[in-house]
This record gives structure tokens, C-alpha cells and sequence, in this order.
């Protein structure tokens, strides 16, 4: 006899629709360098600089975005951070200084990624922690999907002028809040208005927060060598852009066609074991690429990278979820995207300057190991997160 799945609420699908035309629209950030070497005839050091500033923004706003979503709410701080992006993204489009090229630049990153912890936010408030699994994949699903059609059509956008790119990136965004204000409501717990504990003393106290923040920092680096030294590796071994161009396509490829059908069975596994196992088939996968040389064998470390992303991606929320106290729930959310973010810079730096100095595959070796090690280290964390996550259980069943 079949087991009945639970039909996630309409609020669910507004926000898994949010994810989607954003992501749709998601053109700026890939294309920016090329806007900026291109279009406005920088360098290509300051460009990178420039787009740093992005990323630097990127880490703040997930901190600010948790601490908003607790502070003035969850519907608030999406719709902030939505209308804040098509500002931002028309300011940056429109800069005629570098000063304010700069500003516009972390603005962008301050405002894009701060309706993230309130979207996970709001889905742990909707959903009980063993529907919770299930709907941060969709989600995940749903923002891979739209970045796959919009790399696509970015190009095509941009030989007509890169200027289209903003003021579409910009008006999906706007189309994203409306979404929110339309249909999502504020689900923010009455709790929250009685207890406003500080973040910081309470986070600063949960070892089990800090050590899978600490974990989820590596996993982040060591996934960004894809966008990184990856590339570089492959340029060494004497394969053009274009094939990189194409692996990586594996990545978005493999998401679209695997995620739909795993999400509900990968529910049904212990978190900390398919975290874990997920973090050594990013390791390894990334492993793998010492002994690549050609488009297949990079392209096969590509898929098995990606199937540990997948399982990495579909429990990461639903983690950081059953860990928050119900009154800091967006900000204990903020703080594990912020370790993404630092990883997205971290990674890089690392990784390329371990390229130049001793060759790609010390990079790939040190994935590897550090994988393994992750994996380690997360199962000796595992019966920790298992016992909060029956405490949240416990704690959803009583309300």
C-alpha cells in the first residue's frame, strides 16, 4: 500500500515559484565581469574586485537578512530584500563612477541573497520537520532549473546589450515581491514578539551550531573549486573554455533530471548520515579530477560532485532548522548561509594559490582528504543533531 505524501501548502508554492523566476532572471551576477571589461572597458583586476565586492556583500546579507527576518518578520524582510535588488541591479547598471560602481556592487550583494534565511524561515514555520527535507529540495530544484534557462538565455540577452540584462534581472525581482505580497503570509511565530534574545550569546553557546557552521565553511570551499581552479586545470591540460563550458553544464544537467526523483526517498534517510555521505562524494568527486585530462573523465568528477551536492543541498536547511531555537530561526539560518559565503571566498583564494604552487593535483588530493575528513567529523557530530532534531520534532508535535 502506497504511502501518502502530504500536500505542501499554496504559501510553499509561492515561494518555490520566488526561487524560480529569480533565478530566471539571475543574469547580472555571471555575465558582471564581462559587463564590466566589456561594456565599461575596466580591467580585468578591477573587475574582479568589483565583483568580490559582490560577494563580500553576499556574506553580510545573510547576517542581516536572519536578524531582520526575526526582528520585523519573514514577509518584510523578502520583500526588502526583492524590491532592494531591482534598485540595487538598475543603481549598478546606471553607475557612471567607480565610487559608485563600488557601492552599487556590495549593494547588490547586501540585497540579493537577504530574502534566503527568511525563505528557509518561513518554510520551517509552514512545515514540520519531516515535511521540511522534501521541500528545501524542491526548492533547490527550483533555483537550479532557473539558473540552467538563464545561462542560456543571458547570452543571447547580451549580444543585444548587456544593459537589457539589468532591467530584466531587475523587473523578476519585482515580479518575486509581488509574488510574496500577493500570496505569502507572515509566519512569524507569536513566540518571537514575547522572548528577543540576542543572537549572538546564544550561538555563541551552541557547539553543535559552530562546528556544523565550521564544517559547512570547508564543504564550501571545496565545492567552489569548480568555479575556480577547475577551469584552470582544464585550460592546463589543453582543453578550451568552451569544454568547460560544457562539464559544467553536467552540473545544472544532472540536478534537473536526479533532484525530482531522490527528494522524497533522501526524506526518508537520517540527516547527519546523508550529509556526511554527500560531503565525501563532493570530496572524492573533486578527487577524481587527478586523474582527468580529458572532457569525460573532468565530466565524470563533475557528476559525482554534483549527486554529493544534491544530498548536501536537500538536508543543509532542514539541519540548520531542527538546530534553531523557535525564536532565532532566521538567524540561525543567516549564519549557515554566511558560512557558504565565506567558503565562496575562502575556496578560491585557497585553491588557486595551491594550483600555482604545487600543481592541480595537490587541489584534488586536498579535496579528497578533506572530504573524508568531513565526513569523519560528521558522523562523530550525527548523534548531537539527532537528538535536536527529535526535540524540534517533539517541539512541532506540542504546538
Amino acid at each position: 500500500m502506497a504511502t501518502d505524501v502530504p500536500a505542501l501548502p499554496k504559501a510553499f508554492w509561492a515561494l518555490w515559484a520566488c526561487q524560480l523566476v529569480n533565478r530566471l532572471g539571475g543574469f547580472v551576477q555571471p555575465f558582471l565581469v564581462l559587463y564590466l571589461t566589456q561594456e565599461r572597458q575596466l580591467s580585468a583586476g578591477t573587475a574582479g574586485a568589483v565583483a568580490a565586492a559582490v560577494g563580500a556583500g553576499s556574506v553580510v546579507s545573510q547576517l542581516v537578512g536572519g536578524w531582520l527576518t526575526d526582528r520585523i518578520g519573514r514577509r518584510r524582510t523578502m520583500l526588502t530584500g526583492f524590491v532592494g535588488t531591482a534598485a540595487a541591479l538598475i543603481a549598478l547598471g546606471s553607475a557612471s563612477s567607480m565610487a559608485s560602481i563600488w557601492a552599487a556592487a556590495f549593494g547588490v550583494g547586501l540585497m540579493a541573497d537577504l530574502f534566503r534565511p527568511a525563505v528557509q524561515a518561513t518554510v520551517a514555520d509552514l512545515l514540520g520537520p519531516r515535511e521540511r527535507v522534501r521541500a528545501f529540495g524542491l526548492l533547490f530544484w527550483a533555483i537550479n532549473l532557473g539558473f540552467s534557462i538563464s545561462t542560456v538565455s543571458a547570452g543571447v540577452l547580451a549580444s543585444v546589450g548587456y544593459s537589457l540584462l539589468f532591467w530584466i534581472n531587475a523587473g523578476t525581482s519585482l515580479v518575486a515581491a509581488l509574488i510574496i505580497y500577493r500570496v505569502v503570509p507572515e509566519t512569524r511565530p507569536v513566540l518571537i514578539e514575547q522572548v528577543r534574545r540576542p543572537f549572538l550569546p546564544v550561538a555563541l553557546r551552541d557547539a553543535t551550531l559552530l562546528i556544523m557552521v565550521g564544517i559547512s565553511v570547508i564543504y564550501a570551499a571545496i565545492y567552489f573549486q569548480g568555479y575556480s581552479t577547475l577551469p584552470l586545470a582544464m585550460a592546463a591540460d589543453g582543453l578550451p573554455s568552451s569544454t568547460y563550458g560544457v562539464v559544467l553544464a553536467l552540473n545544472g544537467v544532472v540536478i534537473v533530471l536526479v533532484q525530482p526523483f531522490v527528494g522524497r526517498r533522501l526524506a526518508e534517510k537520517d540527516r547527519p548520515t546523508v550529509l556526511a555521505v554527500s560531503m565525501a562524494l563532493v570530496g572524492l568527486g573533486f578527487g577524481l579530477g587527478a586523474l582527468a585530462d580529458s572532457w569525460w573523465t573532468y565530466g565524470l568528477s563533475v557528476i559525482v560532485w554534483t549527486i554529493g551536492e544534491i544530498g548536501y543541498a536537500t538536508m543543509f536547511g532542514a539541519v540548520f532548522a531542527d538546530l534553531a531555537p523557535i525564536d532565532l530561526r532566521g538567524s540561525y539560518m543567516g549564519f549557515g548561509g554566511m558560512a557558504w559565503g565565506l567558503g565562496a571566498v575562502v575556496g578560491p583564494l585557497v585553491g588557486t594559490r595551491v594550483l600555482d604552487s604545487s600543481g592541480a593535483t595537490t587541489v584534488w588530493v586536498g579535496c579528497a582528504v578533506l572530504g573524508v575528513g568531513l565526513f569523519v567529523v560528521q558522523m562523530l557530530l550525527a548523534p548531537a543533531l539527532r537528538a535536536r532534531a527529535a526535540r524540534a520534532d517533539l517541539e512541532h508535535s506540542v504546538a
